[in-house]
């Protein structure tokens, strides 16, 4: 009898089907590059690509979107000083009329700024590069207007045109904020933020008492029912007996005039006791805490960028300059100083006063020649 035993490598063979994975893994890597091969692909340019959806979505829709966005900041501008009107302004009245008096008129002004700040941010234009002009000096040719930039421009894609002093485009002011509005739409967020402050520190005892001292399964103030009942005495026993002789009531049973103590009803009371009010308290909060919180760290970041001398756009580049280079200098710092009176255009002898009270003063120059920190020019600031 023969015995025939059949013995496999089943490790060699497994091997040889990895190597001819791999193989065919890397032949069709291969041919997709081939097939699409360009010199500049790198990580930013894939993720470019990826987003182009993206970019498409807000070059065509935020034009649209910007005027919803301009109508929610009136309603809700509206709505809050309404809301302050109505709960805040009598709340204060019966605490401190004087007091109150001062309170309208720093609220007034803060709101005239404020209104102010907007309205020129969303009407003025920020600037555009003159079609045709001879430019003293250009920085670049804008691949999508075909023409020369002056330094410090750049193009939008939503308004689809290079903008002078380019910060970025705002949806909320359905504008470009660039050279000749990116002061009114910095002061806009200061202004905003200083009133949020306002309202939120003249305006957290009422929130405070409506939203966490009331309770609200108590019964209201207006509904409270009045009482009715019989005088009862306990006796020795513990049980509850009428009283008949009341030595209270004079001879023909009627109840003598009793001067008693009543608590007092304030205006807290009277807010915690309307629905519709303790509703405008949480409607407040919500949105105060969510400006402040959205709109201070806006004007933190915008901030540091002033104190630099450049824009939004600039600190990306400048950042991106640095690593390159430890030499390099933005040419458009002068110091924080200097800076921020460029910014506010306190030139030409104006003083703090134009930015505390509504001015429409344009900046210095015209946005298409600019100083810098390495010629001799000294007629700024």
């Amino acid at each position: 009898m023969v015995t025939i035993r059949c013995r496999f490598n089943w490790k060699e063979l497994w091997t040889l089907a990895w190597e001819y994975i791999k193989w065919k893994t890397a032949q069709i890597i291969l041919t997709i590059q081939s097939l699409s091969y360009n010199d500049h692909m790198s990580f930013n340019y894939a993720i470019d690509c990826l987003l182009e959806p993206v970019f498409w979505f807000v070059d065509n829709f935020a034009g649209y979107l910007g005027r919803v966005f301009v109508f929610s900041v009136t309603i809700l501008t509206t709505a809050v000083v309404g809301i302050a009107y109505w709960i805040g302004l009598p709340y204060w009245w019966h605490r401190n009329p004087y007091f109150t008096v001062f309170l309208v008129i720093f609220g007034h002004w803060l709101l005239l700024n404020i209104v102010f700040h907007y309205y020129m941010g969303v009407s003025t234009p920020p600037g555009y590069p003159s079609h045709g002009a001879i430019l003293i000096e250009a920085a670049s040719i804008c691949k999508k207007c075909i023409s020369p930039k002056p330094p410090r421009t750049h193009h939008c894609s939503v308004c689809d045109r290079c903008i002078l002093a380019m910060d970025h485009h705002c949806p909320w002011l359905n504008n470009c904020v660039g050279y000749y509005n990116a002061r009114y739409f910095y002061l806009y967020m200061v202004y905003m933020v200083a009133g949020i402050c306002f309202l939120i520190i003249f305006g957290i005892d009422i929130g405070y008492q409506v939203l966490w001292v009331y309770d609200g399964d108590s019964t209201p103030i207006k509904d409270e029912p009045d009482l009715f009942g019989h005088p009862l005495k306990l006796n020795k026993s513990g049980v509850l007996v009428p009283v008949k002789d009341i030595p209270e009531y004079d001879s023909i049973n009627f109840p003598r005039e009793h001067i008693l103590p009543t608590p007092e009803i304030t205006q807290l009371d009277l807010i915690s006791a309307d629905p519709w009010k303790r509703k405008a308290i949480i409607f407040m909060a919500i949105t105060c805490l969510s400006v402040l919180l959205a709109l201070g760290s806006l004007v933190t970041m915008h901030g540091k960028h002033i104190s630099r001398g450049e824009t939004s756009v600039e600190s990306h580049i400048n950042a991106a300059m640095e690593k390159r280079s430890s030499s390099f200098r933005n040419p458009y710092n002068f110091g924080r100083r200097k800076n921020w009176k460029i910014f506010l255009g306190l030139t030409q002898g104006r003083t703090f006063l134009h930015v505390l009270f509504p001015s429409r003063h344009a900046p210095t120059g015209n946005g298409r020649t600019w100083h810098m920190i390495n010629n001799d020019l000294e007629d700024w600031p």
